[in-house]
């Protein structure tokens, strides 16, 4: 459900889905701007909730401490970001509840999915939850969005770019998805469109959210950030360019920047691994620095970086437990570290 008040109706929406009352993951700056928002319609309609702060990091030890306390509660409600999403999304599978997700921002593809990135408590990539099904309802308030800081929006942009170039990988490779089959012509035909919705309003989404403006083209960005980058990448699968991002949380200095700013990156790296034209390298450098995603080291937060750190990422992304096995050929460590470096020092080359 994509519309503008839709926080408003979220007693409404809990509803149809539960009647004993609502466990409520909130992240903390949200529940700063918008407790009253969030809580109105069921005090209205008194209808039963609990309203918890989120800890700030997806890890075990968060989903176990929210699924100790449901209580009665039968359903559970995240409201925030990807994580403060994905521990709501964990915690009611292990609880064996319902689950209703409402972003507060369009800053990545996790709403939709039936997945959970499940971090340590230090912010490294621990692994991928999978989850038996999606969340029951994602509800997108398109005015609270609009008024996010753009920078989410641009890292929802990141994150969904690299939808299409996982896709064709996994295609290639005939990958499983993340649903544990093969893509479909449907699916790559949602990758696809998500990559020309990108191309196309973007920028124009992105220069008016830095207004607080609700426009078109940031309808269709919202929708593009979520509803088709989540069927997208669920259907078709993931590839370098997450397992890449998960690899480049080996390093703390990138633990200040966000998700689809670090897949943006790890979606350079993959083109340069697949030796891309350099046409398409320049439109895609150039689109980056259009919206505001990093196209190098520096901007995420690497200033100085050895071989052996980059051997480091290189081994965590293509880790057992990462994606990196459906790129349509095989990559080693080194792979991943040469193709960082050249990702970095090709930027330089493009105007």
């Amino acid at each position: 459900m994509q519309q503008e008040g839709a926080i408003k109706t979220l007693a409404e929406e809990y509803k149809a889905v539960g009647f004993q009352g609502a466990y409520l993951i909130v992240d903390s700056t949200i529940d700063k701007l918008y407790h009253d928002d969030i809580v109105s319609s069921f005090e209205s309609s008194q209808t039963p909730y609990q309203l918890v702060v989120f800890g700030g990091e997806c890890s075990d030890p968060e989903i176990q401490k929210h699924v100790a306390a449901f209580g009665q509660m039968d359903t559970v409600i995240g409201i925030g970001g990807g994580k403060t999403l994905d521990t709501a999304k964990a915690a009611a599978y292990y609880g064996k509840r319902p689950v209703i997700i409402v972003p507060t921002a369009a800053s990545s593809d996790a709403p939709c999915s039936r997945l959970s990135v499940v971090y340590t408590t230090e912010g490294q990539f621990d692994h991928y939850l999978s989850l038996p099904e999606n969340p029951r309802v994602v509800l997108m308030d398109t005015d609270l969005i609009s008024h996010a800081p753009a920078r989410f929006l641009i890292s929802g942009i990141g994150d969904a770019f690299a939808t299409y170039y996982e896709a064709v990988a996994c295609v290639k490779s005939s990958a499983i998805t993340m649903t544990g089959g093969h893509a479909t012509n449907a699916a790559f035909a949602l990758a696809t469109l998500c990559h020309d919705n990108l191309l196309a309003d973007g920028i124009k989404a992105v220069s008016a959210v830095k207004k607080g403006l609700r426009t078109k083209a940031v309808e269709n960005i919202i929708e593009t950030n979520t509803l088709l980058s989540g069927l997208g990448f669920e259907s078709c699968g993931l590839a370098a360019a997450h397992s890449i991002h998960d690899g480049l949380t080996a390093l703390p200095q990138t633990h200040a920047y966000l998700h689809g700013e670090k897949v943006a990156f790890g979606t350079l790296t993959e083109m340069i691994m697949e030796d891309r034209s350099l046409e398409e390298l320049a439109q895609v450098y150039r689109f980056f620095r259009a919206v505001g995603l990093p196209t190098t080291f520096a901007g995420i937060g690497i200033t100085e970086v050895s071989d052996e750190q980059l051997l480091q990422v290189g081994e965590l992304a293509c880790g057992p437990a990462d994606t990196m096995a459906n790129m349509p050929f095989e990559v080693q460590p080194i792979d991943v570290a040469n193709a960082m470096r050249a990702a970095d020092a090709l930027d330089a080359e493009i105007d």
